[in-house]
């Protein structure tokens, strides 16, 4: 090997040393505590609170952006303008009720843990995602019955979509081109075209849908459904439910893994009758593979760009569980605020 051979190898090796580097150092863990009115910062890697940041009135929902530049969260408003209440308090009885006023999206710019915009939207704003490319970003407002588009760069509402009744969790199809919406009191989800940014279809799912989700292949679709202790597995090419699946008390938030392998559904329970554990569906044979027990009011998932680690947050215990996908148990709990809910990770 040549001297200017050795020197370029030297190069590209500390170069990527140094980007690889910078994207572990720059791994963030978002978790919106509800019942705190705040949004914990924890270290992926060491798993330490970074920051807690005041977010407004009972910030259910975060989601990062596709490039991990900003997170939203979701509110009601700035605190005290209404009365302390928990949005998931008798989920299975018809949650949400004592939200009833416009509510707002705050963005998070993820370099800095500051607040860098407060977009308003509808009645009782639930969950946020954004699309793909980043352009933009949908929200559940389930004190209306619509989802508002919001453009991510003017930060200003550009639609706002009728759907179902009481609509909670939404996922954007991996091609990007369909928003699935779980409406809680209609039992069912909503599809809505990114193209034309209307609902073309309601599927049929089953009693109290919380969360959507996709496997990143786009193959399949799910919808937890809360009162039924089942995830209903919909086939997105023919928006047919195809199946269902025994999980535990009232799942609420799911995730599938990168490989398209297995799904993880938070089972959450009731405040009486807490839930503890994460459903671990292996998605060729749809069934239970494995049951992670985590700690009280396990609610929100979210798993790391390897689909070495997930984050679950516990809803009645105030932590969030750290589970090796690997080994398939909690190898870390760690404190956060009140009542953590929504949660996710910088990509």
């Amino acid at each position: 090997m040549t001297r200017k051979n050795i020197w370029l190898s030297t190069g590209a090796l500390m170069a990527l040393l140094a980007w690889s580097g910078a994207t572990l150092a720059a791994d963030k863990v978002y978790v919106a505590n509800e019942g705190a009115d705040t949004v914990s910062v924890l270290d992926a890697a060491s798993f330490k609170t970074l920051a807690s940041l005041r977010m407004g009135k009972m910030p259910h929902n975060v989601q990062v952006s596709p490039d991990g530049h900003f997170a939203w969260v979701t509110n009601n408003g700035e605190p005290g303008q209404m009365p302390d209440a928990s949005v998931h308090k008798g989920m299975v009885q018809g949650a949400h009720e004592a939200m009833a006023q416009p509510g707002a999206v705050w963005v998070i710019d993820t370099s800095t843990n500051t607040v860098v915009a407060q977009v308003p939207v509808g009645m009782h704003p639930a969950h946020v995602v954004v699309s793909p490319d980043g352009r933009l970003a949908y929200v559940t407002n389930g004190g209306d019955n619509t989802v508002s588009v919001i453009d991510t760069s003017a930060r200003s509402l550009v639609a706002t979509i009728p759907v179902g009744q009481f609509p909670h969790g939404l996922r954007i199809s991996p091609d990007g081109k369909e928003v699935y919406v779980a409406n809680l009191k209609g039992g069912t989800v909503s599809v809505i075209d990114t193209a034309s940014q209307k609902e073309v279809a309601q599927v049929p799912a089953g009693k109290g849908p919380a969360q959507t989700g996709f496997t990143p292949d786009g193959r399949w679709a799910f919808v937890s459904l809360s009162q039924e202790n089942a995830v209903a597995v919909i086939d997105p090419a023919t928006r047919k439910v195809i199946r269902k699946i025994a999980v535990g008390a009232v799942p609420i938030q799911l995730y599938a893994t990168l490989d398209s392998r297995t799904l993880l559904v938070a089972n959450q329970g009731t405040r009486q009758k807490p839930g503890n554990t994460v459903s671990l569906i292996d998605l060729k044979s749809f069934r239970v593979a494995k049951t992670v027990v985590t700690a009280a009011g396990a609610h929100g998932v979210v798993v790391d760009r390897e689909g070495r680690l997930a984050y679950v947050t516990n809803t009645y215990a105030n932590s969030v569980s750290v589970i090796d996908m690997k080994d398939r148990r909690v190898t870390k709990t760690v404190p956060v605020g009140k009542a953590p809910n929504g949660i996710s990770i910088t990509p």
